[in-house]
């Protein structure tokens, strides 16, 4: 039945950033400049970590998945964004909404997941440097991966069948630049105190269970960082988690503020907002984090400039 009636909305209209005419085009062109960075720099880290078997190390591993994620994760939601500054009417069809709310919501769990599996890496490197090569194994690292991603399909399976469930009535007017999650609730004629329930228990496995791995994973590497005798030592130590430490911050801080608060604490508007954080600009910025605070992504760089401009 609730598929039936879904069917009575064949298409949603997305409000958008702004209902600014002004504002269109200037935000336009800023969203572009940010998509054709984050396009560049993501495929940049892959095409870079590939060419160079120096970085061909679990660290490096989980890096090009996380640049492959994030591509992924962009090219999901800023192209159609884009049209709708374009375009009179942004339209999205049911079909449509319901496959970008299941990409997102598959790569936004498998960014938590590869995150968490990054902070574990750094555990083993600085906590148990001797047992390295062996713990971090190539089977380990693939076993991780698929932890990984297969975290990504419970994620997407999960929210999307949740509204798959609901019905949309006659009002398609989603208050936001993409299909997510709130939003689509907030429309339906029939979500009930169990949607937002789903909806809550999903989001804590995504966000909750990364975050306590990786706090748990930093509070080994702190320990054992303090005990290192050195100062030299210690620097080396936080500068190889540097990287990851403001990667995290941006993704979780952003994430946990759109979807651990209950919507009438924080507006849909406001939403938007934090949403732009973890959905446009923690994919432009992890590449430039990773390769501006990393003396090995520097140094493959240069040499691959090198050969390039030598051939």
């Amino acid at each position: 039945m609730a598929a039936d009636n879904a069917s009575s909305v064949t298409e949603f209209i997305l409000t958008g950033l702004t209902d600014e005419p002004e504002l269109q085009m200037p935000l336009f062109f800023l969203f572009l400049g940010f998509y054709v960075v984050t396009v560049v720099g993501n495929l940049g880290l892959i095409i870079l970590i590939g060419l160079n078997s120096h970085l061909h190390i679990p660290m490096y591993f989980f890096l090009l998945n996380l640049s492959f994620i994030d591509f992924s994760y962009s090219t999901t939601l800023t192209p159609k964004m884009l049209m709708g500054f374009v375009s009179k009417r942004n339209i999205i069809s049911y079909a449509g909404c319901m496959t970008q709310l299941f990409f997102f919501c598959f790569f936004v769990f498998s960014e938590s997941y590869i995150l968490s599996a990054m902070a574990y890496d750094r555990y083993v490197a600085i906590c148990k440097p001797l047992l390295y090569m062996v713990t971090m194994s190539p089977q380990v690292c693939l076993l991780l991966l698929l932890a990984v991603y297969g975290m990504g399909v419970f994620g997407a399976v999960a929210h999307t069948g949740n509204i798959l469930f609901l019905t949309f009535c006659a009002d398609n007017l989603v208050n936001h630049y993409m299909c997510d999650i709130i939003p689509l609730l907030e429309l339906s004629c029939n979500s009930s105190y169990i949607n937002l329930l789903v909806v809550f228990i999903v989001v804590t496995i995504g966000i909750g269970v990364p975050i306590a791995a990786i706090f748990i994973s930093y509070g080994f590497i702190i320990s054992s960082i303090f005990h290192i005798s050195s100062t030299e030592g210690r620097s080396k130590a936080f500068s190889t988690c540097s990287s990851h430490i403001i990667a995290v911050s941006l993704f979780f801080g952003s994430g946990a503020f759109m979807y651990l608060k209950p919507p009438s604490i924080l507006p849909l508007d406001q939403g938007k907002m934090s949403s732009l954080i973890y959905t446009i600009l923690v994919p432009m910025f992890n590449p430039l984090i990773y390769s501006l605070r990393n003396k090995d992504v520097k140094f493959a760089l240069r040499k691959t400039l090198g050969r390039i401009t030598f051939s």
